[in-house]
């Protein structure tokens, strides 16, 4: 069975740090972690404190309390909403939950589902579970980095400022998350 802090690690690497980047629809971020979307999210207490000291945003990094509240977060609500822990393959789970840090677990979800031949509700059920699991890793790491590039073209299209990230987008895809 594939494991969190496995797919953690690489994906906090992908993520970076704190970032406010005004063109980014999610404003203010840590490690991935968007303060518009994750306003409630008891980590934005410590950040805030750790902007007045000296060393920041560095000092983020050597506050344990922080680092375990953004394990527990991705834990919670991306590993766990993926079924993280019942697929058997690391670099599929990897995958998935990495897309769903990207895009969120129900887009994630879905194009996994579609790339197995599964209904598409968003939702990894017991079926599609069965699906992922029997899956050959080198069509399905295929189909779905398709899916998600897809996807990133179909957000460029749509929304000019987010096309600066495409390609940062497109080399973590083909990375193998």
């Amino acid at each position: 069975m594939a494991d969190f802090s496995v797919a953690i690690t690489s994906t906090l690497k992908a993520e970076g740090g704190y970032v406010h980047d005004p063109d980014d629809p999610g404003g203010e971020t840590y490690k991935g972690i968007a303060r518009n979307r994750n306003s409630k999210w008891q980590g934005w207490i410590a950040v805030d404190l750790l902007k007045k000291q000296r060393g920041f945003p560095a000092n983020l990094e050597d506050d344990p309390q922080l680092q375990a509240l953004v394990h527990s977060l991705y834990e919670l609500n991306y590993w766990d909403k993926i079924r993280g822990d019942d697929i058997v393959d690391q670099d599929i789970a990897d995958s998935i939950f990495d897309f769903a840090v990207n895009a969120g677990p129900a887009t994630s979800s879905k194009l996994a589902q579609l790339a197995v031949g599964a209904t598409a509700d968003g939702v990894i059920g017991e079926k599609t579970l069965e699906k992922l699991n029997a899956e050959d890793k080198r069509t399905f790491l295929a189909t779905f980095a398709i899916a998600k590039i897809g996807r990133y073209i179909s957000i460029c299209e749509s929304r000019r400022e987010s096309r600066k990230y495409f390609y940062g987008w497109v080399r973590r895809t083909l990375e193998g998350m």
